[in-house]
């Protein structure tokens, strides 16, 4: 950290394809940024940003800090930013002007969470499965977190130094094992065309397996919201929503298991309130196994640590470690 952000305030934001999150964050000299109570939106109930923003500054005492971090669920290859789930529109050139601000970050929101995986505490990480050890403190760290989308990145350790690789992981190609699985993608294809990992195992990816076994086995279903499918298959007040779930779980773990093995990982960390919610589900389930079958790299597989983020705001806290790191 340069002399310059310690023991300064900013404003963190994580943005994402359901809600936007906001806090004020101080970059202290112990590397750690300590978060403010932080305010949650709904995008769908704002115009912009910019709105959003009034919303939060609305809801404080003084002034906003004129320095901001700011993490997006979208690529950020281009002047215009759309979100990938959400309608909200960016332009990275007038994004300080347009919040009337000095200084500012834009980073990808799973860049962040890579971020703040690197400051999460031992007792932050709690095991999914494999050796319950520390993550490696030299190497790569996978960051895996299903939620409106499927967000992706990288973390490699190396001597001391840090770095992040922001990645769409999420979009590529979902690879059915079994033959349940290959007549779910062909329904799939049917509505979709293509079906990337996300379109299974992001949030919304419940009522697609849902509404694929459904009608893989003749039933008919009453339409429902993701909130109340989710709350069903967890509690398994629903018999179709639960194996929807089980399916779910074991797709994950498959997905989550090759991004390991593409990125040359020593160690896996889930993140996301999803990933949370269905921690005992995970680790009761055949995610291990499906994370581990990998051919001739199974025992290596058994080998990595796979741990949940348990950080309420990992957005946030990633967002002001990122800009503490890079100013």
């Amino acid at each position: 950290m340069s002399k310059k952000t310690a023991g300064r305030t900013i404003v963190a934001v994580d943005v994402g394809g359901t809600h936007a999150r906001f806090a004020l964050a101080r970059i202290s000299p112990d590397r750690r940024p300590r978060l403010d109570e932080p305010v949650t939106l709904k995008t769908r109930d704002h115009a912009s940003l910019a709105t959003a923003w009034e919303a939060f500054a609305a809801q404080l005492k003084g002034p906003l800090p004129k320095s901001a971090s700011i993490c997006v669920a979208a690529p950020l290859h281009a002047d215009a930013i759309k979100l990938t789930n959400a309608h909200w529109v960016l332009r990275q050139s007038t994004l300080a002007s347009d919040l009337g601000l000095d200084e500012v970050r834009l980073l990808n929101d799973f860049g962040a969470m890579a971020w703040a995986v690197a400051k999460l505490r031992p007792n932050e990480l709690e095991p999914i499965c494999g050796p319950d050890q520390p993550l490696p403190v030299e190497g790569v760290t996978t960051i895996v977190g299903p939620g409106t989308g499927l967000g992706v990145a990288i973390l490699v350790r190396r001597q001391g130094r840090i770095e992040v690789v922001e990645t769409e992981g999420g979009h590529i190609d979902f690879a059915p094992l079994d033959a349940l699985e290959s007549s779910i993608v062909e329904r799939l294809r049917e509505r979709l065309l293509r079906v990337s990992t996300e379109r299974i195992v992001a949030g919304p990816g419940l009522a697609n397996l849902y509404e694929a076994l459904a009608a893989l086995e003749g039933r008919a279903t009453t339409p429902r919201g993701d909130a109340e499918l989710w709350a069903a298959a967890v509690a398994g007040e629903d018999r179709l929503a639960a194996s929807a779930l089980e399916r779910y779980c074991l797709a994950l773990g498959a997905v989550t298991g090759d991004l390991a093995l593409a990125h040359g990982a020593n160690g896996v960390v889930l993140t996301g309130g999803i990933s949370q919610r269905i921690a005992d589900k995970l680790r009761g389930s055949g995610f291990e196994l499906r994370f581990c079958a990998k051919g001739r790299y199974q025992a290596f597989m058994a080998t990595l640590p796979v741990k949940l983020a348990t950080h309420p705001q990992p957005g946030l806290l990633g967002a002001a470690a990122a800009f503490a790191h890079r100013a």
